[in-house]
């Protein structure tokens, strides 16, 4: 975070590790998934109609947080829940 509460990381966002430590618990981020590979990010996740398109919050570190199919309700999530979002496409 900088001196306006902003994350701001200068690194590759495919590393998750630096992501992960430069997030220090306070960073989440959107990704868009479909839902045939829902299971690889939520292993206990119910059986999901193919072919939609779903959002999940995951926490810097690749933690899985929720799943949904609005992308703005996965950031009111991480807002009520005082995590800065960063979208990874």
């Amino acid at each position: 975070m900088n001196d306006n509460d902003t994350f701001e990381f200068r690194g590759d966002v495919h590393d998750v590790a630096a992501l992960a430590q430069a997030g220090g618990g306070k960073v989440a981020y959107v990704r868009a998934i479909r839902s045939e590979r829902v299971r690889e990010i939520f292993p206990q996740a119910p059986d999901i109609q193919p072919g939609l398109d779903l959002f999940a919050l995951l926490a810097a570190d690749g933690t899985p947080i929720l799943l949904t199919d609005s992308k703005d309700a996965a950031i009111a999530n991480a807002w009520a829940n005082d995590l800065e979002t960063v979208s990874v496409h």
